[in-house]
């Protein structure tokens, strides 16, 4: 239609996209169109305890601020995890009980250090900023309003531990981090990791520079995941699709969704067990 209205110089249409498309094509361009390209897609796996127990706690965290004031306790951030809580993924109910304790003395334990009158700007909002080639957005668990300016926090509960590198090189705490200062109008310049397994807060201060080169880099990677999308909407036989998104094999094929039918992820470690990512059974 452009080229019939003499429109050639219309730009580009932008790549849009979520930091974690991006990171999938990254860590393994198979599961990236597994997940995002294939349809219908390949059978899953069994669904992840660990995601289950996260999520139970992000929504029970996410819904405590939105409670009024006064029913902001420490026992009713303990009653939403429980009447939330999933069940996916555990060994068998001994187990999925176990760790619904456990969620509710984590939630419970990092709620006592929160003031209930010190509202969050947004939470669980969506921010989104342009780049040359791509559109890029995703959902913050947390924006604080400090005297520093905006800062990002982002919940984590995995078994291990972090560092502050996890934090310094997160490109998608980066991106929402722009994101969030070209929406609101505001500087925002930290980025914050809470593990709430050990209370740590794992803490970067970005540049605006440091942030700069985050986003450039997800320009860059956003252009080579549309070239990606482009040539496999054009068709692509079994042994090109293979070559364009192939395989990259290692440590984490464990953990991936789709191992049971990837024969270079499945060669290279087995899938684990559905429980594997919660502590073992007291």
């Amino acid at each position: 239609m452009a080229e019939q209205l003499g429109l050639e110089g219309m730009p580009k249409r932008l790549y849009s996209a979520a930091p974690t498309r991006l990171l999938t094509f990254l860590d393994c361009p198979r599961r990236y169109r597994f997940t995002y390209l294939d349809r219908p897609p390949p059978p899953k796996g069994p669904p992840w305890a660990h995601n289950s127990l996260g999520s139970a706690v992000h929504n029970a965290l996410a819904e405590w601020w939105r409670l009024p004031l006064e029913r902001r306790t420490v026992e009713a951030a303990g009653d939403l995890v429980e009447s939330g809580w999933l069940t996916q993924g555990f060994r068998n109910d001994k187990q999925a009980l176990q760790q619904r304790d456990r969620a509710r003395e984590m939630v419970e334990r990092y709620v006592v250090d929160l003031d209930p009158a010190d509202e969050p700007v947004g939470i669980e909002r969506v921010v989104g900023l342009t780049t040359p080639r791509a559109s890029l957005w995703g959902r913050v668990d947390r924006i604080d309003d400090r005297p520093e300016g905006l800062v990002i926090v982002d919940y984590k509960t995995g078994r291990h531990a972090l560092t502050v590198d996890d934090a310094r090189a997160s490109l998608p705490m980066a991106v929402y981090a722009a994101a969030t200062a070209r929406t609101l109008r505001r500087p925002c310049l930290r980025v914050e990791l809470h593990h709430l397994p050990t209370g740590e807060v794992l803490a970067w201060d970005h540049t605006e520079e440091s942030l700069a080169r985050q986003l450039r880099r997800a320009d860059s990677l956003a252009a080579e995941v549309a070239r990606s999308d482009q040539a496999f909407r054009q068709g692509l036989s079994d042994q090109q699709a293979d070559e364009v998104f192939p395989a990259r094999p290692g440590p984490i094929c464990g953990w991936c969704d789709f191992n049971r039918v990837c024969g270079p992820g499945s060669a290279v470690r087995s899938p684990l067990d559905p429980w594997a990512g919660v502590p073992a059974d007291e």
